[in-house]
């Protein structure tokens, strides 16, 4: 029997819905490659900070995206960004990134030119061990010919108190009202130009508003076997999730 051929799973969704945990557990028990296409947004918004180029000068922000040297290191278990050859992955969480990079996820000939650099990601792991792709726009734009795609969606107060744990350790009213702007307005300036709250047609939409980190990982795997049956490793669902998914497949 030929070996199958490389998995490529699309995962989008609002800020705080969980994508890049579920994403990066989803790459390490599908052993495929992880790209967070989010991370090449604050990578260009990262480096145009620095070196003093006005956020609001959009032909300058996308000069810097298309001239940058920007690495991604694609292993789950330790993501990386390299810009110009300096590590950059602990500075792109950095709250002057999280703030501003909206004005960069906006323009649209940045977003031309981050989006072909994540497709070669996407089409040099096809020949390898396949991708979990997550971010704006990878169901629909980025990776829409996906092996299995998934709008992951959570209601407001889920995403806040997880964003709130992320950036301050804890998830109390105060800490939810500090990270509301971060979570709310982003949403707001992206959905003007990409569509993440209502699954196009071939994505399936989970909602983890009620689930913990494990139950979302386990409901997108079961999610990937009905899809693709046989590509989940024997013994990393559930066997009861696992027969849910394989008659969900079945259908």
């Amino acid at each position: 029997m030929p070996a199958p051929r490389p998995l490529v799973v699309a995962v989008d969704g609002p800020s705080g819905s969980g994508k890049s945990s579920v994403s990066r557990a989803l790459a390490q028990r599908l052993g495929t490659d992880y790209l967070d296409t989010g991370a090449t947004y604050r990578a260009v918004c990262w480096w145009c900070l620095e070196h003093d180029v006005d956020l609001q000068d959009r032909g300058a922000v996308a000069e810097a995206a298309r001239q940058m040297d920007l690495e991604l290191g694609t292993d789950p278990s330790a993501p990386w960004v390299r810009v110009e050859g300096r590590t950059v992955t602990e500075h792109l969480r950095e709250s002057r990134v999280s703030a501003a990079v909206s004005a960069v996820a906006t323009n649209l000939d940045v977003r031309a030119e981050l989006r072909r650099r994540q497709r070669a990601v996407v089409e040099l792991a096809r020949r390898g061990r396949g991708v979990v792709a997550e971010g704006r726009d990878t169901t629909t734009v980025v990776v829409p010919d996906a092996d299995v795609r998934v709008l992951l969606v959570a209601d407001e107060e889920a995403r806040l108190a997880r964003r709130s744990r992320d950036v301050h350790g804890r998830d109390d009213a105060a800490s939810r009202e500090l990270t509301r702007d971060e979570v709310v307005r982003r949403d707001r300036d992206d959905a003007t130009v990409s569509e993440f709250s209502v699954a196009a047609d071939g994505v399936v939409t989970v909602d983890s508003s009620a689930m913990t980190l494990e139950e979302t990982v386990l409901a997108v795997l079961a999610v990937v076997e009905g899809a693709v049956p046989g590509s989940v490793p024997v013994g990393a669902l559930p066997a009861d999730v696992a027969r849910g998914a394989e008659r969900a497949g079945a259908r």
